[in-house]
């Protein structure tokens, strides 16, 4: 094998399997253990790749409901509620963004009685000036990754 796309086939095979071992990488890219050593250090220090994690079923976990903030924030504010969210231990992400509000949120609850209460306690800060929350019905599809492309690749 060519290392030309190798960073790129190294990240989609740890994609479809973030357990995989170094030896197993390295006889389905076709390189040597060692090479692939290299590689994830490489990619790992670039920040390509940040970690490894499991993905969590938080419905099975008890997190059964599911809560998308829209938040309107007094300007100089912003970053002081974007850091309180953030650090907000059932914030699932956090963003700033454009159009008619400034942060999207989505946050994950055991029960609409625990997400209220947090959910009150979040939204009465006096530097949000308007909210509206939204609860999801049905999950279509969450924490999906995709594979990347190789130069050249449409």
């Amino acid at each position: 094998m060519t290392y030309e796309h190798l960073d790129t086939d190294l990240v989609n095979e740890l994609l479809e399997n973030g357990r995989a071992s170094l030896r197993s990488l390295a006889e389905e890219l076709d390189v040597s253990v060692t090479t692939v050593s290299n590689h994830l250090s490489d990619l790992e220090d670039e920040g390509v790749i940040e970690g490894y994690t499991p993905i969590v079923n938080y419905d099975a976990a008890g997190y059964d409901v599911t809560a998308v903030m829209q938040l309107k924030a007094e300007g100089s504010a912003l970053a002081e509620i974007t850091e309180t969210l953030r650090d907000h231990q059932q914030m699932m992400s956090v963003y700033e963004v454009t159009g008619d509000y400034d942060i999207v949120a989505v946050g994950k609850f055991k029960d609409t009685d625990d997400m209220n209460d947090q959910i009150k306690a979040l939204v009465t800060d006096p530097d949000i000036k308007q909210s509206n929350t939204s609860i999801v019905l049905n999950k279509v599809a969450e924490n999906e990754q995709f594979e990347l492309e190789t130069d050249g690749d449409s």
